[in-house]
């Protein structure tokens, strides 16, 4: 019996010995390679003088035997601006010298960049390889790319009096940006705002974005690099706070402005009625973690705008004067069931007040959603049937086909129709998070909208003809035939 146990025990330890002499065996074997798990690594545009995030390169050995790595380096040495640590080692002067790697096994490189200041205003591209120079002889690379734009880098931005931003290249705001009331800030053709996940835009004097359709005026985030692989920081929402316009401040205006990635997108405070707020123009407020436009008690008038996909509601009104014309307001916010209207309406306040509701008038409109209804609100009875709000030539995601005295000539999408819901528009890509608000082809939202309510708006958001066609489309896009090859 003795004998017996001691032979077994022989049999197990002479395996343990053979699989870890197995384990540790290393090849010299000049076929033997090396797998990345990427080819190149790169960096999307950066702020110059910001340090990149760090990526992760994966390099596995999935070879017979273990490899010994000679020497990693990067070929421009010490003098590279990519920062690499191996397995948690920092090569110094950009190389490293012994590295084993065991069969099925692998290790972990962890890369960085800063770009220096460029003095272009073009964004300005780098690169530098990563070589790794194996026992049996073999060399392998991996391509390290990074590109950059120079910005004026803001600790917290005051306007305290009239000022105009330079176009030359964009801004990166910490912090805050304040408008003092008194105050004008002016932002011309191609200003870009990138703001810090902490940073706001409050507005007490008087705001100006003059973009155009080549070179609009764009707030977003900060972030320029990759969430994922197939998604940019820059499609997800609550990326930066957002734009509230405070009480008391009138007049300020948006064309041709791009309001994305925000907290919420703009929030106008309670004010005189008698006054505008707040005028919109051939704008875009999309992917918004919170209410896209919340209208309190205020003036204002948005034409030719696509406010889409926020967390909370896309436009929520309590009390006011407002006009809406060629609009698209599109509830599709991709990463939550929880989400709100595409518009919602009322004249009581969350604390039960009362407020005045002088008038609404959406013209031209396209407002759709997920939701079987998408128009929602909590109005008080000397509401119901008055003629204080209407919609008209409007494509709508509701049930209102029997009230004619809020509803003219309008469209209801519905299941009798050739396209429902988000088959109307041309792009509808949740995956990417990328969307075309264009209509279909097939869609009923083509020429239904009314020719004497568009009064200037001859052109859609990016240009495209209303009067080419039989009729103009509801909304802020017109559909334009392909043309014949």
């Amino acid at each position: 019996m003795k004998d017996r146990l001691l032979y077994f025990l022989l049999f197990v330890l002479s395996g343990f010995f053979y699989a870890c002499s197995d384990y540790d065996s290393f090849s010299t074997d000049p076929s033997f390679r090396l797998e990345f798990s990427e080819d190149t690594v790169r960096f999307d545009t950066l702020i110059s003088t910001i340090s990149s995030p760090t990526k992760t390169l994966y390099v596995f050995n999935k070879n017979a035997n273990g490899l010994r790595v000679s020497n990693i380096r990067l070929q421009k040495g010490g003098e590279s601006l990519f920062r690499v640590n191996v397995d948690g080692e920092y090569l110094a002067d950009g190389t490293g010298d012994d590295y084993l790697i065991r069969k099925n096994d692998s290790i972990l490189v962890r890369i960085e960049v800063t770009m220096p200041e460029n003095g272009s205003t073009d964004t300005v591209s780098y690169s530098d390889e990563l070589l790794f120079s194996l026992e049996n002889g073999a060399s392998q690379r991996v391509l390290l790319t990074a590109g950059s734009v120079d910005a004026y880098i803001i600790h917290g931005m005051f306007i305290e009096s009239d000022s105009t931003l330079a176009t030359d290249k964009p801004y990166l705001i910490y912090d805050s940006l304040v408008i003092a009331k008194g105050a004008k800030l002016n932002l011309l053709p191609g200003t870009t705002l990138l703001m810090h996940d902490s940073t706001a835009v409050d507005i007490y004097g008087v705001i100006n974005s003059e973009g155009t359709l080549e070179k609009p005026v764009v707030f977003r985030g900060a972030r320029t690099d990759r969430m994922f692989d197939y998604l940019f920081y820059d499609n997800t929402p609550s990326r930066w706070k957002g734009i509230t316009i405070h009480r008391g401040s009138y007049n300020n205006s948006f064309y041709n402005t791009d309001i994305h990635s925000g907290r919420w997108g703009i929030y106008v405070d309670s004010t005189s009625l008698d006054h505008l707020s707040l005028f919109m123009q051939n704008c875009i407020i999309h992917n918004i973690g919170g209410d896209g436009l919340n209208l309190n008690d205020c003036s204002a008038e948005v034409l030719n705008t696509q406010i889409s996909n926020t967390l909370g509601d896309c436009v929520s009104i309590c009390g006011g004067v407002y006009t809406f014309r060629h609009c698209t307001i599109a509830q599709y916010y991709p990463l939550s069931y929880d989400r709100g209207d595409a518009l919602y309406v009322s004249n009581v306040d969350l604390n039960g007040i009362h407020h005045e509701l002088r008038d609404i008038r959406i013209q031209n409109c396209v407002i759709m959603g997920y939701a079987e209804d998408v128009i929602m609100g909590n109005l008080s009875n000397e509401y119901e049937d008055s003629e204080n709000y209407y919609f008209q030539n409007s494509f709508l995601r509701t049930v209102g086909e029997n009230d004619e005295n809020h509803f003219i000539a309008c469209k209801f999408d519905n299941k009798d129709m050739e396209l429902q819901g988000e088959k109307n528009f041309k792009v509808f890509d949740t995956h990417n998070f990328i969307y075309d608000f264009t209509p279909d082809s097939l869609s009923e939202i083509r020429n239904m909208a009314d020719p004497q309510l568009m009064n200037e708006l001859k052109s859609d958001r990016l240009g495209r003809s209303r009067v080419s066609d039989e009729a103009p489309d509801a909304g802020c896009y017109e559909y334009i035939m392909p043309v014949k090859e």
